[in-house]
């Protein structure tokens, strides 16, 4: 592979276009040769906007072309296993949005296939290449709250409620859980792993997705994750690691965060703060394009088996609160 990682993106929505912008401003690494939509005209416009040479009216065109490296899967997340799949089979590495698939099974279909074909696999969990969040976990691990025994996260907005709308959609794999309650699951899961029990409840919409959604993970240790995800309210988006000898306060935004600060008896509150952006997705760009310069075909900061770890939780969620998309 040359200097340049040269990028494809699949699909023209908000967030490829946010994370095209991304990498056009990383010149020295990063170059985006391709675009495909379902539709051409949509594809021929994202282009034109960002200066990409190629446009494909068909992801499989996308696939096909032996002049990409790695593809940006950014389509709505019912369309991920589809999409994600073509790529592998044509021999793509792949970047794939979260939440990853709308089910365990679905994840694991893509994991055996990137690793029977030896290709680069690669949930787009941004918050894990976080510098910050990735500070807030050396520090956990390096003992100084102490053992893990509670975190709390939640994410909650007001979405639209109209029937039509994506979230509200079984078909789109609508509902809070999905979209926005799989960064604090991932959260809690990047610091204790996958719970050995999950309980939660919820509010249910008339089409059968999740309105509002309390989850309780526990461990075989004692610890424990308070969690909540919500598109009928407003919620604070923070988040807090307490441990036996302190505790870690995350503000809004937990997910992209600009700092944290640390807690700790008998000594002031210490602050952890990192240079950059912190809304930006250039730190799992650069993770992927360190990955495929080395030859790795996972990433030891987004790892398949955590994903799939994470989807199995997701699933035992809906489990609890009675959600089935359509097919399952």
């Amino acid at each position: 592979m040359g200097r340049k990682v040269r990028w494809g993106v699949l699909a023209t929505g908000g967030i490829a276009a946010s994370f095209t912008r991304d990498l056009l401003e990383m010149p020295d690494d990063a170059e985006v040769v391709a675009v495909a939509s379902r539709s051409a005209a949509s594809a021929e416009a994202f282009a034109e906007r960002f200066g990409i040479p190629r446009a494909y009216g068909t992801w499989a065109e996308l696939a096909a072309d032996d002049e990409v490296d790695v593809v940006y899967v950014a389509t709505p997340h019912a369309a991920h296993r589809a999409a994600a799949g073509l790529c592998l089979e044509a021999g793509r590495a792949v970047l794939c949005e979260k939440p990853f698939t709308l089910n365990v099974r679905e994840a694991g279909e893509l994991v055996d296939l990137a690793r029977e074909r030896g290709t680069f696999l690669m949930e787009a969990m941004w918050m894990y290449c976080n510098p910050v969040v990735r500070r807030l976990v050396e520090v956990v691990r390096d003992g100084a709250i102490g053992e893990v025994r509670t975190i709390h996260a939640d994410f909650g907005l007001v979405a639209s409620d109209d029937p039509g709308h994506r979230l509200r959609d079984p078909a789109a794999g609508g509902g809070a859980l999905l979209d926005l309650g799989v960064y604090p699951v991932a959260f809690a899961q990047l610091l204790l792993g996958e719970p050995d029990r999950v309980r939660a409840d919820a509010l249910l919409s008339p089409e059968g997705v999740d309105l509002n959604t309390g989850v309780l993970l526990g461990w075989d240790s004692g610890a424990q994750a308070l969690l909540s995800c919500s598109v009928v309210a407003d919620t604070p988006l923070t988040a807090t690691v307490t441990g036996t000898a302190g505790r870690i306060e995350l503000p809004r935004g937990f997910f992209f965060p600009e700092g944290f600060t640390l807690y700790r008896e008998g000594r002031d509150p210490e602050e952890f703060r990192v240079e950059g952006r912190r809304d930006s997705y250039q730190y799992e760009a650069a993770e992927v394009m360190r990955c495929l310069r080395a030859g790795e075909k996972e990433s030891p900061l987004v790892p398949l088996d955590g994903t799939l770890a994470v989807m199995r939780t997701l699933d035992a969620v809906r489990d609890r609160i009675g959600v089935r998309y359509p097919g399952e």
